[in-house]
């Protein structure tokens, strides 16, 4: 159900896009409007992550996981009977803020559901997966919904989905919820400059499409957000009870993966964008024959982050798996600045998607489980809420980016040439989606850098079998509220305590009966450690 409720949030994202031009025509919505069947989401989405998985701290995340669903079911039943272009924009806001209630709650609800190291590493396979390819399947179930029923039914089918998971939520999941006595308080100013930064930001991006990056309202949304986030972190500092806990982010093998992911999106939202135009405006192909041509690139992400990121996510420290994908993703980008009009989808597309599949499935996952991996169990929500507010404003900020960058290079390639003429045109066109490409291509490789230099968590000894030493719970929750960053040198802290030491050294081994079994992911009081 977990994996239902993240699929439909990921397919939202993108099931609307092949529908677009039929809800347009329906409800006489304007070319310049038109973006907001789009942005209405993104925004409200990324923006209210954040709070969302602060709310699923505070008042439990079964229950905002629950409140969320049917709060998703309702909008998108209010968005598929829309009778105007306000009534869907308003709908398709309300289903981006219940899916920022959903989207921290499932997170977390996997991470504290899923303790041991195999279980673990399997469930974020399966996780990530549905994160990088229920992108590629919207694009899928939008052309064959839009083609064979009707584009309102993009919006409808959410609706039973969404309800039957929130009923078998409702009785499955276990009670989380925190009594009232017990509930620290809502940090609201962080609420308001976090959400408020945020939404800036997209805003921004969003209206870069459309405005170009000089525009005032693009460079004042831009600048304007920056500033909140600057006082949300000097506001999060000094408050006891803050919405993000900088140490979350401060740990540099969470803040890498938050990174990295960020980065990646910015590549494959943009992809998925210059593809879609590209086989349907170029190449002729049909919304549903689009849909298919994506479905290698789902594949490979899905083989890819359960076949071998889950695999070796126990084995091998992790930005070896994450460098390495993003690499790979570098690569088939590269396949793809390749392609011009008459380039044949065998030859050129479908190496560069595989590439590209296999490459993000090998990121995803290890990403999704350093952002929780170490992190209290009462902080979960909020450690959730920063690696998904990293993917959607990623891709936010890089459909805006690349969209910008390829309309502006097709624009200074048509004014030199016949522009009235359709191959120049669809030539110009390409060039603009080539040069875009290699943009993201770039961006990649920078964030494979990142994350090679950031992220030094390695397995633990005992990972790799589903056991590991055995350490205190309270040292463990200690050490993820103080947001230790590394185990200190032992021989440090025998010089500086050796009574304390001498304690340690008669205390029962790790492996021995005396020292039993514990939950693993609260085993090891740092088990994001440094590689020595």
């Amino acid at each position: 159900m977990i994996a239902v409720a993240q699929l439909m949030i990921v397919l939202d994202i993108t099931i609307v896009n092949i529908a677009l031009p039929s809800a347009q025509a329906d409800l006489g919505i304007s070319d310049a409007d038109r973006q907001w069947v789009i942005t209405a989401y993104t925004l409200a989405f990324g923006g209210l992550l954040l709070l969302g998985g602060r709310l699923g701290d505070l008042f439990g995340r079964k229950r905002v996981f629950v409140i969320g669903l049917l709060g998703f079911a309702a909008a998108s039943a209010l968005g598929g009977g829309a009778t105007g272009p306000t009534m869907l924009f308003a709908a398709r806001a309300l289903q981006g803020a219940f899916g920022a209630l959903l989207a921290p709650s499932a997170l977390g609800l996997l991470s504290t559901t899923f303790s041991d190291p195999k279980e673990r590493s399997t469930a974020f396979g399966i996780f990530g997966a549905i994160a990088g390819g229920g992108a590629a399947i919207g694009l899928i179930s939008g052309g064959l919904l839009t083609e064979y029923l009707n584009w309102r039914w993009c919006l409808f089918v959410n609706t039973p989905i969404a309800i039957v998971t929130a009923i078998a939520a409702f009785y499955l999941l276990v009670p989380d919820h925190i009594a009232k006595g017990r509930r620290v308080k809502l940090d609201l100013p962080g609420a308001f400059l976090g959400c408020g930064g945020l939404l800036a930001i997209v805003y921004g991006t969003s209206e870069a499409v459309n405005r170009g990056w000089g525009d005032w309202l693009v460079l004042g949304s831009l600048c304007l957000g920056v500033l909140m986030l600057l006082v949300f972190v000097l506001v999060e500092k000094r408050n006891p009870h803050a919405l993000l806990p900088l140490h979350i982010v401060a740990e540099r093998n969470r803040g890498g993966g938050a990174l990295s992911v960020g980065l990646a999106m910015i590549g494959m939202f943009g992809v998925f964008l210059f593809l879609t135009y590209y086989l349907q405006v170029i190449k002729g192909y049909s919304p549903v024959m689009t849909g298919v041509a994506f479905l290698p690139m789902t594949g490979a992400i899905v083989l890819s982050s359960t076949g071998i990121a889950a695999r070796l996510m126990t084995r091998v420290p992790s930005r070896n798996l994450i460098a390495t994908g993003l690499l790979l993703a570098a690569g088939g980008l590269a396949v793809l600045t390749q392609i011009t009009v008459t380039s044949a989808y065998v030859a050129t597309v479908l190496p560069g998607e595989l590439l590209l599949g296999f490459g993000m499935g090998m990121v995803f996952m290890p990403s999704m489980s350093l952002a929780t991996l170490n992190v209290a169990p009462r902080e979960t929500g909020a450690a959730a809420a920063t690696i998904n507010s990293a993917q959607q404003v990623g891709g936010s900020f890089g459909t805006a980016l690349l969209n910008t960058i390829a309309a502006s290079v097709t624009a200074t390639y048509l004014a030199s040439r016949a522009a009235g003429d359709p191959l120049v045109q669809a030539q110009g066109a390409v060039h603009g989606y080539a040069v875009a490409t290699t943009v993201a291509m770039v961006i990649l490789l920078a964030a494979a850098l990142i994350a090679f230099l950031m992220i030094n968590h390695r397995p633990a000894p005992g990972e790799a079998t589903g056991g590991a030493p055995a350490g205190p719970p309270a040292e463990a929750d200690a050490a993820a509220a103080a947001g230790r960053q590394s185990q200190p040198d032992p021989h440090v802290a025998r010089a500086a305590n050796p009574e304390a030491a001498r304690s340690r050294a008669d205390a029962p081994a790790a492996d021995s009966p005396a020292a039993g079994s514990r939950r693993p992911d609260t085993l090891n009081p740092d088990p994001l450690r440094s590689e020595s």
